[in-house]
């Protein structure tokens, strides 16, 4: 498992809006396999209207999504933590 970085655009209500996920993958085609899948359960967005932009292996410390930090919990505490800022509360 790696994870990967996909990027690209779709239509969130009445614009196309950019966006970005982290997704654990054994390679890109499921990563890209895995954003369309998640895209279309939660905002009902069909494969077509999706515009994917990149997709890019990334070092897993570097990201905030939930499942990436706990798939990848053991390299990242070996490694010495995470490396994505922690935002503060107010």
């Amino acid at each position: 498992m790696k994870a990967y970085r996909v990027s690209g655009t779709a239509p969130f209500g009445s614009q196309r809006q950019p966006f970005s996920y982290d997704v654990p993958a054994a390679n890109a085609d499921a990563a890209t396999e895995k954003v369309y899948s998640t895209l279309g359960s939660r905002h009902r967005i069909m494969r077509r209207k999706i515009a994917i932009d990149s997709v890019g292996e990334i070092d897993p410390r570097t990201s905030t999504e939930p499942v990436v930090l706990s798939t990848f919990r053991e390299e990242i505490a070996a490694k010495g933590g995470t490396i994505a800022p922690v935002a503060e509360e107010e």
